[in-house]
């Protein structure tokens, strides 16, 4: 088999996931294509909520405040009782920001227009996806992966290192490979459908008939659009009318008023809920992110956000081996990542189940601030620490000054494709500089200063510490001074080796 390779990785399906993986690999020099068998892109609003964990990790794309002008916050949610009286309260529970954690409240942005300006980012790094281009079929041995793809020029076959299928719930690349996609489709089947309305207002999201799985359905006012998301249970068989009459017919009926009508529908989708995780996430040259490993019932707003964080762990690890890392630094995408999975089938499970009810409110858990991968091989401790901040955390973030007086935050140094490590008031010099590895010191007389102490209450911190930050914000590593041959070992486990010539002259 020739390793003739076309490029290094072919991304197959252009959705968040796919976006994300292709703009990650595009900031680190990785070759790849991206291809979507769909002629044009995606033009719905269905994963409209980002979390406040996806916020961070779209500042570190780039493209963060882009999403902020496209959309929104969500409005109240105004509860109709059966008498017309009606009650607003919060979607989410609201927690102020803080130092540590600068967003705290999810976004409103429509699926597509998320996409949309995932799309310019990615053509300003100089690359865009193939639409119209579909994978028919591969095979893999020790050495990459020859892919078959329909185009509309014709078949054409191609060789890469690695394929990534990032193809939804469907996904061919799962079925090729023969995964079990374990799960239960959880017995309701629902509408949601972008229309333009009149009757009702644009200020609250409106809700009707709360905890009747029979009469329930919801409007909510798209931010960034003029359009509302309408969604609500439908039996499980049959046809479902979702023309502008049909779906007027449905309001009518629904909420017992006559003055709300649809007068356009942008887009309509009649789905049934599923609750499902592959068995594995990898095979091989092969791996699953996204909607291919693992689909929830919309409830939580966990789907789209658990996909960009799928592929935003996978990316620095596929770019990592490409550039000579130990191979086995793969393994740990699955070890990480299907765990977290599964307990967001659970989460999204169970706030269905409180839909059912009446009972669906959305708390931090939903916010995947909490995530961490305290278990993984890459997460290590010497001396292991009890409480505070543990290696697998989530790396906060801190004001801090420069030297020189200028403000910044930890959220600045680690922005970039980089690792990043940080020693409190120690010597910077025990650690050799490398490629790929930005060192800082903080103390009172190093580059940066925690001046207002912010630094100091999310890290906790004793003089001599190391603190390795991986380029997806989480900690590698925590190790005193001592113990700096423990953290070198670590460095070379995930590909950081020192050069020769450096490590004599630093």
């Amino acid at each position: 088999m020739t390793n003739d390779f076309a490029v290094d990785v072919l991304i197959c399906g252009a959705g968040a996931a796919g976006l994300t993986l292709a703009i990650d690999l595009a900031r680190r020099g990785v070759s790849f294509r991206l291809i979507e068998k769909l002629d044009d892109p995606f033009r719905g609003s269905r994963g409209k909520g980002i979390q406040p964990r996806t916020q961070e990790i779209f500042e570190d794309l780039g493209i963060l405040d882009r999403i902020v002008a496209v959309g929104g916050f969500y409005p109240k949610q105004r509860e109709y009782r059966d008498d017309g009286s009606y009650a607003d309260t919060d979607v989410v529970a609201s927690e102020p920001a803080t130092p540590a954690e600068p967003y705290h409240l999810p976004l409103m942005v429509p699926q597509f227009l998320t996409e949309r300006v995932m799309r310019t980012r990615l053509a300003e790094l100089g690359h865009r996806p193939e639409f119209g281009t579909e994978l028919i079929g591969f095979e893999q041995d020790a050495d990459g992966v020859t892919a078959q793809l329909a185009t509309r020029t014709g078949e054409k076959t191609i060789r890469v290192r690695w394929l990534v299928g990032t193809d939804g719930g469907r996904s061919f690349v799962r079925h090729a490979l023969g995964l079990d996609f374990p799960g239960k489709t959880l017995g309701v089947r629902a509408i949601v459908a972008d229309v333009a309305l009149t009757g009702l207002s644009r200020d609250v999201w409106h809700r009707f008939r709360e905890g009747d799985m029979q009469r329930q359905i919801s409007a909510c006012p798209l931010a960034g659009i003029d359009l509302f998301q309408l969604q609500g249970p439908v039996p499980l068989e049959g046809d479902v009318d979702l023309s502008p009459e049909g779906l007027t017919a449905l309001l009518a009926e629904r909420t017992g008023r006559s003055d709300v009508v649809v007068h356009g529908v942008s887009w309509a989708s009649a789905f049934n809920m599923n609750a499902r995780l592959a068995d594995r996430y990898r095979q091989g040259r092969v791996f699953l992110a996204g909607d291919a490993a693992h689909i929830h019932p919309p409830t939580g707003g966990q789907g789209l956000n658990t996909s960009v964080q799928d592929a935003y762990n996978l990316g620095w690890k596929l770019a990592a081996v490409i550039s000579g890392a130990p191979m086995a630094l793969l393994d740990s995408y699955e070890e990480e990542r299907r765990p977290f999975a599964q307990a967001m089938l659970g989460l999204a499970t169970s706030l269905l189940d409180a839909m059912k009810r009446g009972e669906m409110r959305r708390g931090r858990d939903v916010h995947q601030l909490d995530i961490g991968y305290p278990e993984s091989s890459l997460s290590w401790e010497k001396p292991e620490r009890t409480g505070g901040l543990l290696a697998g955390d989530r790396a906060p973030d801190a004001p801090i000054e420069g030297a020189a007086g200028q403000p910044t935050r930890l959220f600045d140094l680690f922005r970039g494709p980089h690792w990043t490590l940080i020693v409190v008031d120690g010597d910077h010099a025990l650690i050799a500089p490398r490629a790929k590895l930005h060192i800082h010191a903080i103390g009172q007389k190093d580059e940066l200063i925690d001046a207002a102490g912010h630094f100091r209450d999310a890290y906790r911190p004793r003089p001599g510490d190391w603190f390795l930050i991986r380029p997806d914000g989480y900690i590698g590593a925590i190790v005193t001074s001592e113990e700096i041959a423990t953290l070198e070992a670590g460095l070379t486990q995930v590909g950081l080796c020192a050069d020769a010539k450096e490590a004599i002259h630093a």
